[in-house]
């Protein structure tokens, strides 16, 4: 553990989007008592529009990347988060002591104009807020 955090690994599609928003989360509302990273099954670039929605609530990704689960394989979390239906069924097995699924919707996927976009980016973002707060909170200390 890095200076008796608990460290936790969020793991969905492509580490553009969800696992991201939820490390960038934890890190700026619990990082006294954890330390977070995100990765994916697969990789690509972190969504702008995740950078974007992020910064209005004042947690900067501009400077995050996408990983493969392939980078942490040797990693032993405390917790292991799937974020998405996909990363649960092709995630390889993490050695921790917790293990949880939580789905989240792709906002990736969502077809409409740049604010309808945006928007759905801010509910899913405000979802996962909502979700960390209630599961990290009181729960895993």
């Amino acid at each position: 553990m890095l200076n008796d955090k608990k460290t936790v690994l969020f793991i969905c599609t492509h580490n553009s989007c969800r696992s991201q928003i939820a490390e960038g989360f934890l890190n700026a509302l619990y990082g006294n008592r954890y330390k977070a990273f995100s990765a994916g099954v697969g990789k690509t670039k972190v969504d702008p529009y995740a950078i974007k929605v992020m910064k209005e609530v004042g947690i900067d990704l501009s400077k995050n990347h996408s990983k493969t689960v392939e980078e942490f394989k040797d990693e032993n979390f405390d917790i292991v988060v799937t974020v998405c239906n996909t990363a649960k069924e092709t995630c390889p097995f993490f050695p921790g002591k917790k293990v949880i699924h939580k789905s989240f919707s792709d906002p990736s996927t969502f077809k409409g104009n740049i604010e309808e976009t945006l928007d759905e980016f801010r509910k899913v973002r405000d979802g996962i807020k909502r979700w960390i707060v209630y599961t990290f909170r009181k729960k895993y200390n």
